[in-house]
Formats: C-alpha cells, structure tokens, sequence
C-alpha cells in the first residue's frame, strides 16, 4: 500500500499541500479527483520524489520513501504515466519502450509479452517514430513504457486528456484489467468524473491543497464530490 501522511509541501513560501493524507492499496484504483490547481499533480510529484516535502511521510510496501531520490523510487517499483504523455518524439515506439528498462536490473531488461496484448497497435508500429503517432497512440505507448518497468504502484495522470473515446474505452480496460491483477496498486488523477467513478474502487477529493473527501466508491455521494470539480 502506498499511504501519505500529514504531507506539507511548498513551493517557496507558498503552501501548496497542507497535511494531505492518502492510501492507495494494491489491487484497487484510487481516484484522486478535483479541479486545475487544487494541488493534485503537486502529490503525485512529493510521491515521486520530483518535489521536496516539508512535513509528513510517504510509505509504500512499510518504508518511508519520503527522502529516496526519484530513481530508487522506481527502483522500488513506482512508475508514472505523466499529463500529456510525454514520449520521445524522435525515437520509435521500441526505443520508447526499452526507455523503461532504466530501473530494471540486466536480466529483466525484455518487453513482456501482456504489453501487446493490452496495447496490441504497439506491436504492428514498433518502428515508426513517437511522434508520429495519434494522442491516442501516444498515450498508449505512456502507458506501456510504465509498464516495462514491472510497476507494483503506478501513477497516472489524466491519462483522458485529449483522447479519442474509442481510446479511452480502451484504457479504462487496461486499467481495470491491471487493477484486478491483484500485484499493482493505480493512483489515478482524473477531471472527467464519469471515467473515474467507474474505475475506482477508491476516490479521495482535493481543494486547495487539502483532502476533503475521501473513501471507498460504495460511499462516494456523486453530487457533493462533483461540488468540488465545478467551476
């Protein structure tokens, strides 16, 4: 399980997180829901080691991580699907792909075969560039790069942006199928409340820099968490 405690973080001298607690257990898909600016990529990057925290732990699997650098983070097993993709644009799909192998000991360092059975286009364009691919496309590859670094929590941030709904049909699949697993523990940031209330079994709610709502979906009350995303 990955569980946030009482996380204070800054960004200079304006407090962005205040004492912010989150779980997120393995073989479950945690929601993480509110508007632009409430703080919720902030989390993700105290979780991924990419901001400082003030205050507060980040456990996952019992260990505090909360002063590990980024890359023993993945070492450990966290991985992240960043807001708007970002692959390499000139590299092809493969060279994309075996970018995850970084956090990988040697023997590992091989595309596992669910990869293409989950994302199967992958497999027919492994030779064309990165960015010649649709958003779609390009989130999908996001998705399985992560995955080839045998994540046991992986971190997605608004993996909906500006795809298709075809596609993201698609992913809410993948995500399900990779939650049900049982070995993986999914953080999700979401804007688009239909998309996460399907897939969560748990959701937590952010307004500036707090959590305010938080809990299993069989307690979820739809229209006091969409008050928070309303503009």
């Amino acid at each position: 399980m990955l569980t946030v405690e009482d996380v204070d973080l800054y960004y200079g001298a304006s407090h962005i997180l205040r004492r912010v607690g989150l779980n997120a257990p393995k073989g479950a898909v945690t929601c993480l829901l509110g508007r632009n600016g409430v703080g919720k990529t902030s989390l993700l990057r105290a979780v991924l080691g990419l901001e400082p925290i003030r205050h507060g732990r980040i456990l996952w699997e019992g260990q505090d991580i909360a002063r590990l650098s980024p890359h023993d983070r993945a070492r450990r097993g966290i991985a992240y699907v960043p807001q708007g993709r970002e692959i390499f644009p000139r590299l092809s799909v493969l060279e994309n792909l075996q970018t995850g192998f970084a956090p990988l000991p040697r023997k590992d360092r091989t595309i596992p075969d669910e990869i293409f059975e989950l994302f199967p286009v992958l497999k027919t364009m492994l030779n064309r560039r990165g960015g010649d691919l649709s958003g779609g496309q390009q989130q999908q590859l996001a998705i399985a790069r992560a995955l080839v670094t045998r994540p046991r929590l992986m971190i997605l941030d608004e993996p909906t942006e500006g795809i298709q709904p075809s596609i993201i049909k698609l992913i809410e699949a993948v995500i399900r199928k990779l939650g049900d697993r049982g070995d993986m523990a999914i953080l999700l940031v979401e804007q688009y409340f239909e998309f996460a209330r399907d897939l969560a079994d748990h959701f937590a709610v952010m307004d500036r820099g707090e959590v305010v709502l938080a809990g299993p979906k069989a307690g979820m009350v739809e229209t006091e968490v969409r008050r928070y995303l309303t503009v």
